[in-house]
């Protein structure tokens, strides 16, 4: 079974290197998804260029939840095309 991929900013970690999940685009594959975060949970993170297996925990000093990884796990996947859903139906109009 493939684990829920939620997208998070590598550069955004605490003090102990676990990853913040509080930037809109992980706000927002957590609700698409509908994934339910309690202490845990094993969630694929990605962003533009880098993928990783992460375990989601709960902060009590920032009040948030994290996900510890493996910083030497991580995976250089290369440029992702995020391409706006209407981008495809616009092609044809294009001069």
């Amino acid at each position: 079974m493939n684990k829920p991929k939620v997208f998070v900013d590598f550069h955004n970690a605490d003090t102990h290197d676990r990853l913040r999940m509080n930037c809109i685009g992980t706000i927002e594959d957590i609700a698409q998804q509908q994934i339910v975060l309690r202490d845990g949970v094993c969630l694929t993170l990605y962003s533009e260029e880098l993928e990783v297996e992460g375990v989601v925990e709960y902060s009590t000093d920032e009040h948030m939840w994290l996900a510890a990884i493996d910083w030497q796990a991580i995976k250089d996947i290369g440029p992702q095309a995020i391409v706006p859903e209407d981008y495809t139906s616009q092609q044809g109009h294009i001069a």
